[in-house]
């Protein structure tokens, strides 16, 4: 099968600095690689050429601006050309113009959140339109899945799951592990809001009142918003907070600053489709202390290989959480050791285009 990838317009392909939609779209093809022909259409970056070819994946980068401009660059690259099945990542309102231009081509939409189906982005009537004309959607959780087919219950019947996954070989846990006097607490992501960075910052402030060793917190992720970023230094200096931040680190060396911590804290404040960092954090032998929200239930599993937070408004609440595997070492190692399991057996990218393949070919007959 010859399947054609349209990634977002936003940031190319592979990825410079992050950008989790990308991360997936090349890790996956990577793998259908193996089993298919793959090609992806990127947008351009001037650190990449128009074509390149990444193990046996060719990609070729158009001009970027606007979605639609995006686009139309996108439909005179296809013009002429011939797929068996054609793969549009976050990108709803792609999916009808591909599809009268491509007539009989099967036409998958990648959702990896509810971000492009919700206000600002669109109404939840185009929305709707833009749905019904995929020939299947791809959500990458079960709880994506649910709210999607709550939202929209005309496509309900078109709608699977596929779980995204992690690099195992990339993310391992270190096996020089150096005792640190303190303990060391890391968040990775980008410093907005819905991402709970404030919770984070007095959930610490909570526990290093009764723990018996210091907290060190690194947070490795940039914001588009200098001001918000500037607030959160602020805060962690008002709550005398040792914090790092470390701006957006490239994700092709993010797995070096996971080996470097005890635990891994998602206190996201807002639906999470599934959480990347997540199982990159438990694939490098970390617990991870999350919010109970969304996806994120689906890959930490409470009290196994960490810790779910009901109440995930109150930093009280992730505070006791960091205390109990500050206070209870075996338990931060049970959890760990479960963590990088469950990644190798459920969480790799492997299995990831093992179950979008088994998909596309049912759709093919």
């Amino acid at each position: 099968m010859h399947i054609l990838i349209v990634a977002p317009e936003q940031i190319p392909v592979p990825q410079i600095l992050g950008g989790s939609v990308e991360i997936s779209i090349l890790a996956i093809a990577k793998q259908l690689a193996r089993l298919h022909r793959v090609t992806i259409i990127s947008r351009a970056h001037s650190r990449y050429p128009r074509h390149s070819t990444i193990e046996g994946i060719h990609i070729y980068r158009v001009p970027t601006g606007s979605p639609m401009t995006y686009l139309s660059h996108v439909k005179k690259f296809i013009k002429g050309k011939s797929f068996d099945l054609v793969q549009v990542d976050n990108r709803p309102k792609f999916v009808g113009p591909l599809k009268r231009m491509l007539k009989g081509t099967p036409i998958s939409l990648f959702l990896h959140s509810l971000t492009f189906v919700s206000p600002p982005f669109t109404s939840r009537l185009a929305a709707a339109k833009d749905l019904a004309q995929a020939d299947i959607i791809i959500a990458n959780s079960s709880s994506l899945k649910q709210q999607l087919s709550s939202r929209f219950p005309r496509v309900s019947g078109q709608i699977r799951k596929a779980w995204l996954g992690v690099d195992t070989n990339r993310f391992h846990p270190t096996s020089n592990a150096k005792q640190s006097k303190a303990f060391r607490v890391l968040f990775t992501g980008r410093v907005i809001p819905r991402k709970g960075v404030p919770v984070l910052l007095k959930a610490v402030k909570h526990a290093q009142a009764s723990s018996r060793r210091p907290i060190h917190v690194v947070i490795a992720g940039g914001s588009s918003r200098a001001g918000y970023l500037n607030s959160m230094r602020a805060l962690s200096h008002k709550l005398h907070v040792n914090t790092k931040f470390l701006g957006t680190v490239p994700h092709s060396r993010i797995h070096k600053i996971y080996r470097q911590a005890d635990v891994f804290i998602c206190p996201s404040q807002q639906h999470e489709a599934f959480g990347l960092v997540n199982v990159e954090a438990m694939s490098s032998g970390l617990p991870v202390i999350a919010s109970n929200n969304g996806g994120i239930k689906e890959i930490v599993r409470n009290n196994k290989n960490g810790i779910l937070i009901k109440s995930y408004h109150r930093p009280q609440a992730f505070g006791a959480a960091i205390l109990r595997l500050i206070n209870e070492k075996q338990t931060r190692k049970s959890m760990a050791l479960q963590a990088r399991k469950d990644c190798l057996e459920r969480f790799s990218w492997k299995a990831s285009a093992k179950r979008l393949s088994h998909i596309y070919s049912r759709l093919r007959k």
